[in-house]
């Protein structure tokens, strides 16, 4: 083999080899990138997951009192009262949180999240605490006439109780309850990542109108130093 041959590739390989160390020498002296900005938008669709593994959740519990009477004519006129306390569970299935139902909009740096209907569990009554007053006349008596009427009084109530817990009020506190806690666990890791982030939080119904809304808003800095 003729070494003569290869001298002239001697000088382009040395220059590749120091072409390569500059570089490396570059990148070792180069000052370091900014870090990528938190992404606000994947940020809750992590929480999400947390989220959603919370399940179906109680947001709200009230015990409410239904009082009903049933009447029976005849020869002897017979009237029973049916005093019933029942508890009922408001329930918020955040299983079925979609990442449909979030929104990000940068503009505002606000979340949106939109929930599934709140449930109502119940009424759960404990018919030891029911109270009946009120006696039978004699032929109603002989006739099951107090059972027949504590059977009706019994159903009454708790349609009665169900009424009740259905009503604007409690719902409208469940609601807030429900609302508030969402709100907490999509904005406490947006802000923990440095997002200053509002999170609003609202129900809607069949239709797609708003039943009701929260806004956990958020608190820049200065706003903490004015405060404080």
């Amino acid at each position: 083999m003729d070494l003569g041959r290869l001298k002239p590739f001697a000088w382009p390989a040395g220059a590749a080899a120091a072409l390569l160390a500059g570089f490396a020498l570059g990148l070792l002296l180069r000052s370091p990138a900014e870090p990528l900005a938190p992404n606000p938008e994947a940020i809750a669709a992590t929480a999400l997951l947390s989220v959603r593994e919370q399940g179906r959740i109680a947001a709200h519990s009230a015990r409410f009192v239904a009082i009903a009477r049933a009447r029976r004519g005849g020869l002897v006129t017979a009237e029973r009262s049916l005093i019933v306390p029942g508890d009922v569970v408001y329930e918020v299935d955040l299983a079925r949180l979609s990442r449909e139902r979030l929104a990000w909009d940068a503009a505002t740096a606000t979340l949106t999240v939109t929930l599934p209907p709140i449930e109502v569990n119940g009424p759960r009554i404990d018919w030891a605490e029911a109270r009946a007053e009120g006696d039978g006349g004699i032929l109603v008596a002989l006739a099951g006439g107090e059972s027949e009427m504590d059977a009706a009084n019994r159903q009454n109530a708790q349609a009665d109780l169900l009424r009740q817990a259905r009503e604007e009020a409690p719902l409208r506190t469940a609601r807030d309850a429900a609302m508030r806690l969402v709100a907490r666990s999509f904005a406490m890791p947006l802000r923990a990542a440095g997002i200053d982030a509002s999170v609003a939080v609202r129900f809607v119904d069949p239709a797609g109108e708003e039943q009701a809304s929260y806004l956990d808003r958020r608190h820049p800095i200065e706003d903490a130093v004015r405060r404080r």
